[in-house]
C-alpha cells in the first residue's frame, strides 16, 4: 500500500473520455496557450515555476474545463476580464433541495 505522495516516476492520464480529453488537449496546445490571454498567462506562470510543459498543458486543460463549466452553469458568454485576476468561481448550488 502506498500513501499519498509516495509514488515516484512518470504520471499518465488515461481516465475519462478519450475524445473529450484529446479535444481539450488540442484546444490548449493550439489556441489557448498561444492566443487566449488568460490561459496563456496561466501556462507561462506554471512554466516559470519549473513545471514540465506537458504538466502545465494538462493544468491548462483542467482550467479551461473549469471556466467552461462555470460559463455553462451561469449561461454566460466568454469575458476575458472576468477570469484575468482570479480562478473562476465555483457555481453556487441551487436553492431547491428536491
Amino acid at each position: 500500500m502506498t500513501t499519498a505522495g509516495s509514488d515516484r516516476g512518470d504520471r499518465h492520464v488515461k481516465g475519462g473520455r478519450r475524445k473529450v480529453r484529446n479535444l481539450f488537449y488540442m484546444a490548449c496546445l493550439g489556441a489557448a496557450t498561444r492566443h487566449n490571454p488568460v490561459i496563456m498567462a496561466f501556462y507561462d506562470r506554471l512554466i516559470a515555476k519549473g513545471k514540465e510543459p506537458k504538466v502545465a498543458l494538462t493544468a491548462c486543460m483542467r482550467k479551461l474545463i473549469g471556466i467552461l463549466n462555470t460559463m455553462i452553469a451561469r449561461r454566460q458568454k466568454w469575458d476575458a476580464r472576468r477570469y484575468e485576476l482570479s480562478e473562476p468561481a465555483r457555481p453556487q448550488p441551487s436553492a431547491c433541495t428536491a
